[in-house]
């Protein structure tokens, strides 16, 4: 049974992180918002095997050896990861009959994780701070974790 929620929950993750990337497109093309720059995020993974976690800014690093594709595979592995403890956390009796309320809180919890550690990581500061628009960074974490949150239930649904 572990077996089977684990892999619904990687699939969940999936599903999810899908999700936020076809928002991520949509916001660009309908907006002009930049999409995120996956090579950064690798580049910020890539200097933690060398014991770096924060910097003062990513782009000033050194740069990493393949880092856009570690930025996407990073990206795709932390979603199939929270989907995994969503499936954990709520059980078999939530996978055969998923609501949104749950996927939603939680996918919206997660965005601490961004807020709290990628962002200072990065030299973004804490939840945005030093970005020169930190509340609209807030609010398009939020939008692109309440779609997250639709793409777990979905992937739940299915």
């Amino acid at each position: 049974m572990a077996d089977t929620i684990v892999m619904t929950g990687v699939f969940m993750g999936l599903i999810a992180t899908v999700a936020m990337d076809v928002w991520a497109l949509f916001l660009r093309r309908v907006a002009g918002q930049p999409t995120p720059n996956w090579a950064m995020v690798g580049r910020w993974v890539g200097h933690m095997p060398r014991g770096r976690l924060f910097h003062d800014d990513i782009g000033e690093a050194t740069p990493v050896a393949g880092e856009l594709a570690i930025g996407w595979v990073f990206h795709y592995a932390v979603g199939a990861a929270y989907g995994v403890a969503l499936a954990l956390i709520m059980g078999a009796d939530w996978l055969s009959a998923p609501t949104f309320l749950p996927a939603w809180i939680f996918a919206v919890l997660t965005v601490g994780f961004g807020w709290f550690l990628l962002h200072p990581g990065m030299g973004l500061g804490w939840a945005a701070s030093k970005t020169p628009k930190p509340w609209k960074a807030r609010g398009l974490g939020l939008a692109a974790h309440t779609v997250f949150g639709f793409g777990l239930w979905l992937g739940a649904l299915l």
